[in-house]
């Protein structure tokens, strides 16, 4: 939630490492480096609805939201994103879950969706369906499920061992294009034409500074989905899928840093591999989180290749 020159004069010209939250910052404030943030918590609960219930149900997922935002007590701060504060106030007030989402447009579903994308499998049908079920409680608008499905699915292409970029990237836009049919329709520019504009911009003999920048102040990195997904997806084909670059530039982009580097971070990293992935970025966050990561990666692999 920081402007690229704001960020510039806090942390000096490029942030290349985990780093702790600045004194005083309005959400973060004495995170330390390397602590997740509601990307990483919500994502982790999805993945633990899917490993218990062996499917999306969306009723699940809705109690689990609701019981992490009492735990972290989100419902009294800005942890939690203005879609997912308003449908997650109307849950607990009693309406189903079929309609407490109508009219989320933000990228709270879409900053959660990694588990899903690898249930999905890369199977565009699948994973479109599997989407929609997943955002229906919070972000059941078309807009919504189409970022949500893109992003899903370059998520499944990549732990299929694609590597092919653009070809992740074209089949990112069909599903947010089957994604378009699907929950409420609202209102918002298109992902699908925004994508297009912002690959345009990465492709210019520019330097990658001044390509950041026209991402930023064109596309946008702000908490609406249809700037978070184009956006995301030209940082993917920025650093040609490495999932380090990646992070760094989602990092260094400002805006809504932490979900734009979750999702590019979960796209490049199923591309990447592993073994891309700094050991010592890993020991840290195994250090001061509390998550089992290995043993989230056993449960899913069973809970979905069976």
């Amino acid at each position: 939630m920081m402007s690229p020159d704001t960020i510039k004069q806090l942390f000096g010209n490029y942030i290349a490492d985990f780093l702790p939250a600045p004194a005083g910052h309005v959400i973060h404030d004495k995170m330390v480096a390397g602590q997740v943030t509601d990307d990483t918590q919500q994502t982790m609960l999805i993945a633990d609805s899917i490993i218990e219930n062996e499917e999306i149900d969306p009723e699940d997922i809705a109690r689990r939201l609701i019981q992490w935002g009492e735990d972290v007590n989100a419902f009294g701060s800005m942890a939690v994103g203005p879609s997912s504060l308003r449908a997650l106030y109307a849950i607990r007030s009693g309406k189903s879950v079929y309609e407490s989402g109508s009219v989320g447009d933000t990228n709270g579903a879409v900053m959660r969706i990694g588990a899903v994308g690898i249930y999905g499998k890369g199977d565009l049908e699948r994973t479109v369906d599997a989407v929609e079920k997943a955002c229906l409680p919070t972000h059941n608008t078309n807009i919504a499920i189409a970022g949500a499905s893109a992003v899903a699915m370059a998520i499944g292409c990549g732990i299929n061992g694609e590597t092919d970029v653009d070809e992740i990237i074209n089949k990112a836009i069909h599903a947010a294009e089957l994604g378009m049919s699907r929950g409420n329709i609202w209102y918002g520019a298109s992902i699908i034409e925004r994508t297009r504009l912002a690959l345009q911009i990465v492709s210019k003999n520019s330097t990658k500074a001044k390509i950041m920048q026209e991402l930023y102040n064109i596309i946008g990195a702000g908490v609406q989905v249809t700037e978070t997904v184009p956006t995301c997806l030209a940082i993917i084909k920025m650093a040609n899928g490495d999932v380090v670059e990646a992070i760094q530039i989602a990092v260094n982009l400002g805006g809504d840093c932490d979900t734009i580097a979750a999702i590019t971070g979960s796209i490049c990293g199923a591309i990447s591999g592993i073994d891309r992935i700094p050991e010592a970025w890993i020991e840290l966050l195994e250090k001061v989180n509390p998550y089992d990561f290995n043993n989230y990666t056993d449960k899913l692999i069973r809970a979905i290749y069976k």
